[in-house]
């Protein structure tokens, strides 16, 4: 039998339940992976709550690492024994083990822990695209980043100074500016008690950033344009505060020529070259001491409501996991 969390039906974190399943059955290009480390991501809990509506029943977790214990007929690219990782859907990754595509995993290279990779591949993705496909960041760019002491955000932070840019970094609190600032912020401002659209007017000298990386949403958004310069990129892909319900083209964009973005991993992924291409660039920044994990917190999955509960209240300070 099979620990897995799943929700019959969307709410807060109490509709999360535990439930035992037999053993998953292979097609022949699957695999069977035995979960060692599970990411806790913010798209778990629009899962969860029917932000993003999902068929139910269903489990919950887009990303994890682990061990392949079973290989199906026709899978060619891993054997049994391999450390592999994904970051996608079929959704299901709070279990302890689980079927997934032979198409969707990659592997782990030596030099990296499982428990690692369990943190990173989802969290990491998100930063390769953001940093270097959906806008590619150079060392002349002044770019400001949401939420930059949370669990993408560290490794975000830490790749963009590795570019050499000017980075501006937000938190909700006081006690976060200090990781912000250690994990290669220039500067930070405080969205809760600062109207950062002038801080950042001032430190630009009233040209405004060349971009904004959006994960927070609806609290955010309106000072976010006002802090992009003309014709500048605005890059939302979260919505930690809430959804922004309209984007007015002529009262949001069209003022200063703004290039607007909702990129995610999937379309970024889509293919098997761009899913290998994205994690070879996380894996190697990894290797190379660009990015260095600092897990925040360890749930095992009995804790799966106490974990969506915290990161709801932004309790963790950088990346959390499961550990079956």
């Amino acid at each position: 039998m099979v620990k897995v969390v799943e929700i019959t039906e969307f709410g807060d974190p109490s509709v999360l339940k535990i439930t035992n399943k037999d053993t998953p059955k292979l097609q022949a290009n699957e695999v069977l992976v035995e979960n060692k480390s599970i990411g806790l991501n913010f798209i778990d809990t629009y899962h969860r709550s029917g932000l993003y509506p999902i068929p139910l029943p269903s489990g919950i977790g887009l990303e994890a690492a682990g061990i392949v214990k079973e290989i199906g007929s026709d899978v060619k690219l891993l054997k049994v024994g391999d450390h592999v990782s994904h970051a996608s859907m079929p959704i299901g990754a709070y279990s302890e083990m689980q079927v997934m595509p032979e198409a969707k995993l990659v592997k782990v290279p030596k030099e990296i822990s499982v428990e690692d990779a369990g943190a990173i591949t989802l969290k990491g993705m998100t930063c390769e695209y953001l940093l270097h496909r959906a806008y590619k960041v150079t060392k002349d760019d002044t770019i400001l980043y949401h939420a930059a002491a949370g669990g993408v955000g560290q490794i975000f932070c830490q790749w963009a100074k590795s570019i050499g840019c000017t980075l501006i970094g937000t938190v909700g609190s006081d006690e976060k500016i200090e990781i912000a600032k250690k994990n290669g912020c220039n500067h930070v401002i405080n969205y809760s008690t600062q109207d950062f659209a002038k801080e950042v007017l001032e430190i630009t000298n009233g040209k405004g950033v060349d971009a904004v990386y959006d994960g927070v949403g609806l609290s955010t958004f309106e000072k976010s344009l006002e802090a992009i310069k003309l014709r500048g990129m605005f890059l939302s892909f979260g919505n930690a505060s809430g959804m922004v319900a309209n984007l007015d083209v002529k009262k949001h964009l069209a003022p200063k020529a703004i290039f607007f973005t909702r990129p995610s991993v999937m379309p970024y992924t889509a293919t098997r070259p761009e899913l290998e291409l994205s994690a070879d660039r996380v894996f190697t920044a990894m290797k190379e001491g660009k990015i260095k994990i600092d897990i925040a917190h360890k749930y095992s999955l009995d804790e799966a409501q106490k974990a969506h509960e915290d990161l709801h209240a932004r309790k963790l300070l950088g990346p959390a996991i499961f550990t079956p």
